[in-house]
């Protein structure tokens, strides 16, 4: 997982979303649709991009009469591995020292605060 992911990009994974989003394959046409919408995309940049997640192995290719796209990588699996990246890059992998920070930096609420002390409390 970790070198498959580390190789996507941001646009790549605004692709990744879209496929996530779906319940089922693809075709490309929907995929161009979609970031047609979102990011104004014109359809030699959406199929540069799934093709070339294609070639990565984050995302399968079916030929049925068009070809239908599945993502090979999971949303929870790459917000994962986004995470543990983060808090190696910037935390030298202290997760403490991550919410440390968020703590810290004001973008939590006090109800925010208090849900994570009530996740943090052992009962016993």
């Amino acid at each position: 997982m970790k070198a498959l992911a580390e190789k996507i990009s941001d646009s790549e994974l605004d692709v990744m979303k879209v496929l996530w989003e779906a319940e089922d394959a693809l075709p490309i046409t929907v995929i161009r649709e979609q970031l047609q919408k979102r990011k104004g995309w014109e359809a030699t940049t959406v199929k540069t991009l799934v093709s070339r997640l294609v070639t990565k192995g984050v995302v399968a290719q079916e030929k049925r009469k068009v070809f239908f796209y599945t993502p090979l990588v999971t949303e929870a699996e790459y917000n994962e591995w986004a995470t543990n990246t983060l808090i190696h890059r910037l935390y030298k992998g202290s997760t403490k020292d991550l919410i440390a920070a968020l703590v810290h930096s004001d973008g939590l609420t006090e109800d925010d605060l208090a849900e994570l002390r009530a996740m943090f409390v052992v009962e016993g």
